[in-house]
C-alpha cells in the first residue's frame, strides 16, 4: 500500500504524524462516536484501509462521494427526487422496463410526478435493485464522483449503467453490460444487489449461472469503465444460492444471502419447492480479504433470507436479516471465538386463513431498513399488508414503536377470511390514498437521511406479483411516504402523497427499488 501511495505517512512515523491525515483520509477512524464498544459489542476489530488520496487535502473541502459518517450523512440534505425502476415484465404492455425519476421536494410545483422515463433498449430485462459506481466508502477520495447509476437484471442478466451526474433529472443511458460478456467471463448470470467498493470497482451479486441453476457469485466491474473484471470470488468459490450482501471491513468479512434457483422462483411460487429445500435457510459468512467462504450459517426456523444490513456503525460486528417466508428477524452477530453466530430476535405469526393457496398466511418479509443512527429497524409484511419499526437500542431486544397496515392481503372484502389471528381482532380496512385503492402490500422501502420519512412501493418481482396480487398487474404499484417520529417512535401514512404508476403512458407499471441521488441507508457502506 505505502509503495503505491508515496504521499502517505510511512508505517514506522509516530502515530502523532498520521493522526491529522486518517482524519481526513478516514474520518471514521477519528470520530469518537464510532466505537466497538457500541451496542454492548467488545471485540476486536481491522483497521480498514482507506481509499487514500493525497494528505494535502482537507476533508474541510471537498472530499469524495457521499459522507464522512453515518451520523454525518443524517445532516445532508432533504430529497428532493428519486429514482425508481418500472417494471413491464409479466403484464399487459408489450414495452422495455425504465427508470422513473421523481419528483418529491414538497416545494415543487411537480411534487409527486413521475418527471422522466429512461426506457431500456431491451424488452423483459426485470429490472430490480440498484447501485452506484462510488459511495461513501469511497468518501477519502476526491477523484471520485457519484454519477452513474447501475441497474442489474434479475431476468435478462444484462446491467444498464445509467448517467445520472449531467442532469440528474433526466438520466440517460450511459453503458449496456451484455449477459454474454457475464456469462463469459464470470458464468453468473441473473443479477440482484449492486455495492460500490472502497477500491473503485463495483460488485454484483448473482442469484445463478447462466442456465439458471443455483450459484451465489459476484460480477466485479471497473468504475470507471464498467468493463467486466471477473468473479470477486476465487474460481469454483461461489456460495450455493445468492441474493443480497453487505460487508464490513473492520471486521474482514461479507455475509451474503439465499433466495433461490432462478430455475425454481423464475415463474412463481410453488409450495413443493419449500418441502424439496429448494429455497434458502442460511447466511454464507465471507472472508473479506481472501475472497472465500469461511462459515456456512444455518439459520434456524429461518426460510428464504433476503435482506441484510449490518449496523452502520462500521465497527459494529453485528447486524440482521429479513426471513422473507418464515417471516422473522434474525440478529447475526461475532461471538466470543471470533466466528458468526445467529438468533432470532423478532416473530410476525401467521394467520390461519380461508381462500389463500395455503391454511396459513406468512406476513412475508421482504425489505428491512437500519435508521444511519443505528436506533430503528424497519421491515415490510408484504403479504400481512404492515410496515412496522422497532427500537433497536437493545439490539438483542427489539421493541416494536409503530406499525401500519398499507394494503395487503387480508384486507375487509377481499378475497381472503382470517380464521385465527395472533395479533388482530378484526381484519384491517383497505388501504385508499387520495381516491386510489391500493393493490399489493408494502414492500421496497426507503428511509430519509434524517429518518423523518420512509417512502414505500407496492412490487416485490412481477411473477410473484402476478400470482399473489392480480390487481397489481391491473392497476399497477403505487409510492407512499410515511411521516416518522424519531423521538418516541411511531408511523404515519402522508394522506396528501401518492405517486400512481397505474396512470403511466404505456400502461400500468410495477415501480420497485428507490434510490436518492446522494445515498442512503441501504445503498452506502462506511468504512
Amino acid at each position: 500500500l505505502y509503495k503505491l501511495l508515496p504521499s502517505a505517512p510511512s508505517p514506522t512515523q509516530p502515530a502523532s504524524d498520521t493522526s491529522t491525515a486518517l482524519s481526513c483520509l478516514c474520518p471514521l477512524l477519528a470520530d469518537p462516536r464510532y466505537t466497538s464498544e457500541q451496542h454492548g459489542q467488545s471485540q476486536s476489530v481491522v483497521q480498514p484501509t482507506c481509499p487514500i488520496v493525497s494528505t494535502d487535502t482537507k476533508c474541510e473541502n471537498k472530499c469524495g462521494p457521499g459522507y464522512p459518517s453515518p451520523l454525518e450523512a443524517m445532516k445532508g440534505p432533504r430529497e428532493k427526487i428519486v429514482y425508481l425502476p418500472c417494471i413491464y415484465r409479466n403484464t399487459n404492455t408489450e414495452a422495455p422496463d425504465y427508470l422513473a425519476t421523481v419528483d418529491i421536494d414538497p416545494k415543487s410545483p411537480q411534487y409527486c410526478q413521475v418527471i422522466h422515463r429512461l426506457p431500456m433498449p431491451n424488452l423483459k430485462d426485470e429490472l430490480h435493485h440498484s447501485g452506484w459506481n462510488t459511495c461513501s466508502s469511497c468518501f477519502g477520495d476526491s477523484t471520485k464522483s457519484r454519477t452513474k447509476l447501475v441497474l442489474p437484471c434479475l431476468i435478462s442478466s444484462r446491467i444498464y449503467v445509467v448517467d445520472v451526474g449531467t442532469e440528474p433529472r433526466a438520466p440517460k443511458l450511459h453503458k449496456v453490460i451484455e449477459a454474454k460478456d457475464i456469462h463469459a467471463k464470470c458464468d453468473l448470470g441473473y443479477l440482484h444487489t449492486s455495492h460500490c467498493l472502497a477500491s473503485g470497482e463495483v460488485m454484483v451479486s448473482s442469484l445463478g449461472d447462466p442456465q439458471g441453476n443455483g450459484k451465489g457469485g459476484f460480477v466485479l466491474l471497473d468504475g470507471e469503465t464498467f468493463e467486466v473484471k471477473g468473479t470477486w470470488e476465487r474460481p469454483g468459490g461461489a456460495a450455493p444460492m445468492g441474493y443480497d450482501f453487505w460487508y464490513q471491513p473492520r471486521h474482514n468479512v461479507m455475509i451474503s444471502t439465499e433466495w433461490a434457483a432462478p430455475n425454481v422462483l423464475r415463474d412463481g411460487f410453488n409450495p413443493a419447492d419449500v418441502e424439496g429445500g429448494l429455497y434458502g435457510s442460511h447466511l454464507n459468512v465471507w472472508d473479506w480479504q481472501r475472497h472465500e467462504i469461511v462459515q456456512n450459517l444455518p439459520l434456524p426456523d429461518g426460510l428464504i433470507p433476503l435482506e441484510i444490513r449490518f449496523l452502520h456503525n462500521p465497527a459494529a460486528s453485528q447486524g440482521f436479516v429479513g426471513c422473507a417466508l418464515s417471516s422473522n428477524i434474525h440478529r447475526f452477530y461475532k461471538n466470543e471465538k471470533g466466528t458468526w453466530s445467529v438468533e432470532k430476535v423478532i416473530q410476525v405469526p401467521p394467520k390461519k386463513v380461508k381462500g389463500w393457496i395455503l391454511p396459513e398466511m406468512p406476513a412475508l418479509i421482504t425489505d428491512i431498513l437500519l435508521s444511519l443512527d443505528d436506533r430503528f429497524l424497519y421491515f415490510s409484511n408484504w403479504l400481512h399488508g404492515d410496515l412496522r419499526q422497532y427500537d433497536i437500542s437493545d439490539p438483542k431486544r427489539p421493541r416494536l414503536t409503530g406499525q401500519l397496515f398499507l394494503g395487503g392481503s387480508i384486507v375487509k372484502g377481499g378475497p381472503v377470511q382470517v380464521l385465527e389471528d395472533q395479533e388482530l381482532k378484526c381484519q384491517p380496512e383497505p388501504l385508499v390514498v387520495k381516491g386510489k385503492r391500493v393493490a399489493g402490500g408494502p414492500q421496497m422501502i426507503q428511509l430519509s437521511l434524517d429518518g423523518k420519512r420512509l417512502y414505500l412501493t407496492t412490487s416485490l418481482y412481477s411473477g410473484w406479483d402476478k400470482q399473489f396480487y392480480p390487481d397489481l398487474i391491473k392497476e399497477g404499484s403505487v409510492m407512499l411516504q410515511i411521516d416518522v417520529d424519531t423521538e418516541k417512535g411511531g408511523l404515519k401514512l402522508n394522506p396528501n402523497f401518492l405517486v400512481d404508476f397505474g396512470k403511466e403512458p404505456l400502461g400500468p407499471a410495477l415501480a420497485h427499488e428507490l434510490r436518492y441521488p446522494g445515498g442512503d441507508c441501504s445503498s452506502d457502506i462506511w468504512l
